[in-house]
Parts: structure tokens; sequence; C-alpha cells
């Protein structure tokens, strides 16, 4: 075994903890030291008719594009553009009506020089996040972001660790910000999430379930035998009870039939036996809200989906989230 792999392992999980430590003094300065200007910096950006072109170097450049991918997947038209290739011709991809959101600790990164000059000639709002009040960047901008003086956690103090963990935060903290002005709502953002487990959860309950003759529905006063042939020829183990306007009285469910089973069974009414408060859900609920539902103390496998008048217009069935991979 070489020398490295007999490091101790806790001295690794002391680090690790020394460093997560470190990361979150930082973020808690952050949050201290927001003030008026990052209300300003949400404002401009929110009063873009543009896309928000953010910016950076070396790290802050690898943070900048999560800004910008954070922003666009949130209601937020953004790119990033890195600064060397700006000076080389992609200036032309920032036009009038973009806003720029610059990132730099020291605040003196020569590579965005360009860039900062493209946008005041065009007369571009520029947010700019540094460190340095006194740095070019944050002399340039129209809306100054500071990072508040944190110790870097890698032991030399030089490694981009608790800056860069800073920025990240801040980008989160605009974009979140701009969503709740903009009353961003679920619908949109699965819009532009339409693929992977996070697309599933965001589709509609109308989206999944089952409609027309595949619901299985009786009449609360039918006799549990035709019922039962309703209920089994669905295959669901439940059905839902109408009352004579055709809304939901109750649900059945094999549950139920174990806890009347008798010798008088198929000789009583649907309403004797069924749940009277069953768990429902609209058409328009998200596939999300219908899995925290159905689970619980007492979970259940299948939600009748009502309207406006408690009149069932379809049922989804856990196998049904399955499918879609919201499960």
């Amino acid at each position: 075994m070489t020398a490295a792999f007999a490091f101790p392992q806790a001295d690794d999980i002391e680090t690790a903890r020394a460093v997560l430590a470190a990361e979150a003094v930082g973020l808690r300065a952050l949050s201290a030291s927001l003030d008026h200007r990052f209300a300003d910096a949400v404002a401009c950006l929110a009063a873009c008719t543009g896309r928000v072109v953010v910016s950076g170097m070396g790290k802050s450049g690898h943070v900048g594009r999560k800004i910008a991918a954070t922003l666009a997947s949130t209601g937020t038209p953004a790119l990033f553009v890195h600064p060397g290739e700006a000076s080389h011709g992609d200036l032309g991809m920032i036009i009038p009506g973009d806003a720029v959101l610059a990132l730099s600790n020291s605040g003196e990164t020569a590579e965005l020089a360009d860039l900062v000059a493209h946008a005041r000639r065009f007369g571009l709002p520029l947010v700019a996040i540094t460190g340095r009040p006194d740095s070019a960047l944050a002399r340039a901008a129209d809306v100054l972001l500071m990072l508040p003086a944190a110790p870097e956690a890698c032991p030399m103090g030089l490694a981009p660790t608790t800056s860069t963990t800073m920025q990240l935060g801040l980008g989160d903290a605009l974009a979140v910000a701009l969503l709740t002005r903009r009353g961003f709502t679920a619908s949109e953002f699965s819009q532009f999430h339409p693929g992977g487990r996070l697309g599933a959860q965001l589709r509609r309950v109308s989206d999944l379930m089952h409609t027309g003759d595949a619901v299985p529905l009786a009449d609360a006063g039918s006799p549990m035998d035709r019922a039962l042939l309703v209920m089994t020829g669905r295959g669901f183990g439940c059905l839902g009870a109408l009352d004579p306007a055709g809304r939901l009285m109750g649900v059945l469910t094999d549950g139920d039939l174990r806890r009347a089973m008798g010798p008088d069974l198929l000789g009583r009414k649907v309403e004797d036996v069924m749940n009277r408060t069953p768990r429902t859900i609209g058409p328009d609920a998200l596939a999300a809200d219908a899995l925290r539902l159905m689970g619980g103390p007492r979970p259940v496998t299948s939600l009748f989906v009502l309207d406006g008048d408690r009149r069932p217009v379809g049922l989804l069935h856990v196998h049904d989230l399955l499918r879609a991979g919201v499960a």
C-alpha cells in the first residue's frame, strides 16, 4: 500500500468538514452583506428586454456557465459568452437590449476588458460580481455585487473555493429572485425541463390519468355483486361510488372489501361499505403532488381525478406514476 492510500480516513473527513465549514462561513457573510444593490441588480436584469449575457474567466467562468443555465431554465433568457472568445468575434452575440453579468473575484481579469468596453459602448447594463470594490470591473459596473472578504477553504488560501461558492450562491439568489418577481410557475418550469425525473414530476395528472370507460364507476346504491364485476373488470382494485348527480360520494377498495367480509357482503350496497372521505386530486395538479398524496402513514395506490363539481374525469394509479418515471 502506498503512502497516499495509507493516509488516515479520519483526516480526510476532517479536511472535508473544514472546507464545508469555511464555505458556510462565506455564505453566511454573503447573506448578511446583501443590501439595496442586490435589489437593484434584480431590477436591472428583470428590465432587460434581451438576454442576460454571463461572462467570467477561469473558475469564475465555470460558475458563470452554471448561472447562465440556471437563469435560462427559470424563465430569464441567458447565455454564457467566454471573454476570450468575445475578443475574437463573439462580441457580435451581445446586442442592444441585452444585459451583462460579469464575474471576477479580483475584478482585474484582463480578458473581460473588451467585453466590458463593448457593454459601455452600446449602453448595456453591467452587473458585476467581484470581491474588490476598487477594481476596474467594480468601477465600470452599473450595479456592483460585492463578495465579502472570506478566506478560501484550501490550506494555502489560494485555490478558488469559498469565493466561487459565494459566486454560485449569489447567482442562484439572483435567478430565484427573478423567478419570484416574474411569478414563474411550475407549469412554465416544466416546459424547460421536459426530460428525466424532474420533467416527469412536473407533468400534469391529466397527462397520465385513465379516462372514459377505463374508470371504474358505479352508483353508490348499486348492490355489491354488480359493483364487484365493474371493479374486477377494470383491474385497479378500486371503484368510484356516485350520487344521482354523478358526483363522487366515496371509494370502494380491496381493503374495504376485506374489512367488510361476511356472509351478507354481496347483498349489501356500495354505500354501506365504501370510504366516504377518499383522497382525490384535480386534473391540473402535478404528478409529483399526486405521488405525495398517495403516500403517508396510510398509502393508497389510486386517486380519482375530479373536476370542479366533484365529478370523476379520470383515475390515476401509482403504476402510471412509475411508468412515467415520477416515483
